[in-house]
């Protein structure tokens, strides 16, 4: 056998494709695990001591710097649960979960929200991203686009929520992200742009998700000229939990 030879008797092509498999599956188990740093270890409904987390294991914690100059671990202790708000429609495990009280705001299906930072989202400049027009001079509406500041704003049931008293935009995307709805009961309440149809003709905005009433129990803001991400999730949550839950018939099913 001559020496020095390797391709002789070893099949360097077989020897590629092996180290490949072995990369591939090294990368597999690398991205399985670090997809749980958020999220894991699942909450068994068995017991509270059973911890769920599968194969491979969570990764130890790591830190990420954040733009605001804080930081964060990951994975991490996560705050306390909220109290779940619903009972379980069977006694089988996973069963689906009904709502014990106003389903709109127990957080559960369509109207639950996720528990993110109770502080405003920032521009690359360290200012609250979303606002209200009154305090971001220099954003007006386009002239030939309809303004919807004192149109009135109806449900699906066409009663009169409120009227539009301002606009929230995006500093770093120029775009209107909520409507600021003050209700016949003198509270200031958020709308989320997706949630409305602005009609310019007729002056007045269409809001299909929740009844004209249910405007006076949107999720209210701590601070009156800006909103954090928890607020966000749950103003959302909200309107979007009223596609389902605003009247018993759309829980209903079509048949």
């Amino acid at each position: 056998m001559k020496t020095g030879a390797v391709t002789s008797y070893i099949d360097v092509a077989q020897i590629a494709l092996y180290a490949f498999w072995i990369f591939f599956a090294g990368l597999i188990v690398y991205l399985r695990r670090e997809d749980k740093r958020e999220g894991y270890p699942l909450e068994s409904d068995r017991s509270g001591r059973v911890r769920v987390q599968g194969f491979p294991a969570m990764p130890s914690p790591k830190t990420f710097r954040l733009a605001n100059g804080g930081t964060v671990q990951a994975p991490r202790q996560e705050r306390p649960s909220r109290p779940v708000l619903a009972e379980p429609i069977g006694s089988y495990l996973g069963a689906p979960l009904q709502p014990t009280g106003n389903p709109m705001l127990d957080a559960v299906g369509p109207a639950s929200y996720a528990d993110r930072s109770d502080h405003p989202d920032l521009t690359l400049g360290g200012l609250p991203l979303i606002v209200p027009m009154r305090v971001a001079p220099g954003f007006t509406v386009a002239s030939n686009d309809p303004d919807p500041r004192g149109m009135e704003v109806y449900g699906a049931d066409r009663a009169l929520g409120g009227t539009v008293r301002d606009l929230w935009i995006d500093r770093s995307e120029p775009q209107i992200r909520y409507l600021e709805v003050q209700t016949a009961g003198g509270r200031n309440v958020l709308l989320p742009i997706t949630f409305a149809k602005i009609d310019g003709t007729r002056r007045r905005v269409a809001v299909k998700s929740i009844l004209g009433s249910q405007f006076a129990t949107v999720p209210s803001l701590a601070n009156p000229d800006q909103v954090t991400l928890l607020e966000e999730d749950q103003i959302t949550a909200y309107y979007g939990g009223g596609n389902l839950y605003a009247t018993p018939a759309r829980a209903e099913p079509f048949l």
